[in-house]
C-alpha cells in the first residue's frame, strides 16, 4: 500500500474533514454499511462489539455506501438519525462514499488492495445467495456487498477481511480482534 490508510482523507458524518490517523494506536474495524439491506441488523452487533472492546482499544468505523441495489439512499443526516434511533450507534460514522467501481473512495482502494480476499465460514455461499436474488455480485478484490469488514492493526495494517454475512459476534472475527488487541 503506497499511502498509509492513516493519511487518506475522509469526512465525518458531521462534515468535518479528517483522516483515520485519529485512530492510530487502536485496532479498527472498517465496515461499509447500509440502512435498507437484509444485513442492516448487523448495526446492533457492531455497536455491541464496539461497547465490549472499546476500552481495550477497538474502534468500529462505519462508512455508508449506496453501491449495492440502492440500499443506502439517505442523506448523511438521515443515515445518522436512522443509526442512532434504531440501533443506538455510538461508534464513529463517516459520510457516504463509493466502495466499488470507478468512483471507489481511496480508502477502499487501499483496503481492497491490501486484503483482496474476504474470509467466510462458507466461502462462496453468500455470493450464490445474491445470484439467487437476481443480483450480480462483484468480482474480488471488489467489496462483495454491504457490511464487509476490514480489520486494521494498531499501526494501520489491514490484517483481515470478513465477508458481509460474517456477523460481528462470529468467532472468526472476535478471535482476530482479540489477537490484534493483545499485541
Amino acid at each position: 500500500m503506497a499511502t498509509s490508510v492513516y493519511e487518506i482523507p475522509v469526512t465525518t458524518m458531521a462534515g468535518k474533514p479528517t483522516t483515520l490517523g485519529d485512530y492510530k494506536g487502536k485496532v479498527a474495524l472498517v465496515v461499509n454499511v447500509a440502512s435498507k439491506c437484509g444485513l442492516t441488523p448487523q448495526y446492533e452487533g457492531l455497536e455491541s462489539l464496539y461497547k465490549a472492546y472499546r476500552e481495550k482499544g477497538l474502534v468500529v468505523l462505519g462508512f455508508p455506501a449506496n453501491d449495492f441495489a440502492g440500499q443506502e439512499p439517505g442523506t448523511n443526516a438521515e443515515i445518522q438519525s436512522f443509526c442512532t434511533m434504531n440501533f443506538g450507534v455510538d461508534f464513529p460514522m463517516f459520510e457516504k462514499i463509493a466502495v466499488t467501481g470507478e468512483g471507489k473512495h481511496p480508502l477502499y482502494k487501499a483496503l481492497t488492495e491490501a486484503q483482496p480476499k474476504a474470509t467466510a465460514e462458507k466461502p462462496g455461499e453468500f455470493r450464490e445467495k445474491l445470484k439467487g436474488f437476481g443480483m450480480t455480485p462483484t468480482v474480488e478484490p471488489e467489496v462483495l456487498w454491504n457490511f464487509e469488514k476490514f480489520l486494521l492493526s494498531k499501526d494501520g495494517v489491514v490484517v483481515a477481511r470478513f465477508s458481509p454475512e460474517t456477523t460481528p459476534d462470529n468467532p472468526l472475527m472476535t478471535k482476530a480482534i482479540e489477537a490484534e488487541l493483545a499485541k
